[in-house]
């Protein structure tokens, strides 16, 4: 990891604490660090006003933080991206509000995208006519019990930018800080739009 990754990191977090996406210090964000550690934001933190120093070294085997501070709650979900996915170079986990609702209102397994044009700014995506299946998982104060749920899903099942929790919110990654940014931006724009429709449709 450069230290321009890190920089990166921290810009990201400051764009999404004006977008009001990761409110009252929710949310987590880190950046992987080389083959055993990552760099993880710390617990309780604003994330709009993120510096370097706030960001924890932690160990991706193990969760261990060397320095002893506290890092996220959902340590576990960043640290398992990174051992699921060799090439995942940032993590960013949000709670935007239309992540919120739709993983409320869709009821089946995944979150099935289909139609929009946006669809391209997720890596490997070329056409709209694409399906793109965002996996949901039912929330689990038990982190490690989720984490376990989430490896088990990934065995049998592509997963690929990021998955949602039932009332919690989005997690998703990219190959360094940029490409995860544009999957969320791109991501929450298509929820978006999946939320509008549902709603008119509904009228």
């Amino acid at each position: 990891m450069t230290t321009s990754q890190l920089d990166r990191l921290v810009a990201a977090c400051h764009w999404i604490g004006a977008k009001g996406w990761a409110p009252a210090t929710g949310g987590n964000m880190s950046v992987r660090q080389d083959n055993e550690f990552c760099l993880l934001s710390e617990s309780g933190k604003d994330k709009g006003s993120l510096t370097r120093e706030d960001f924890i070294q932690v160990a991706i085997a193990t969760n261990h933080a060397p320095s002893g501070r506290r890092p996220s709650a959902e340590t576990g979900l960043h640290t398992l991206i990174y051992r699921l996915f060799p090439e995942a170079g940032a993590v960013l986990h949000v709670h935007t509000v239309n992540a919120t609702v739709l993983s409320r209102v869709e009821k089946r397994a995944a979150l099935v995208l289909q139609g929009y044009e946006m669809q391209k700014t997720l890596a490997g995506q070329s056409s709209h006519l694409e399906e793109v299946a965002i996996a949901l998982f039912d929330n689990d104060q038990d982190i490690e019990a989720l984490a376990k749920r989430i490896e088990q899903y990934a065995e049998g099942h592509p997963l690929r930018y990021g998955f949602l929790l039932r009332g919690h919110g989005l997690t998703c990654w990219g190959r360094d800080v940029n490409e995860a940014r544009r999957h969320l931006e791109g991501l929450e724009f298509l929820f978006q739009c999946e939320l509008q429709r549902r709603l008119l449709e509904a009228q």
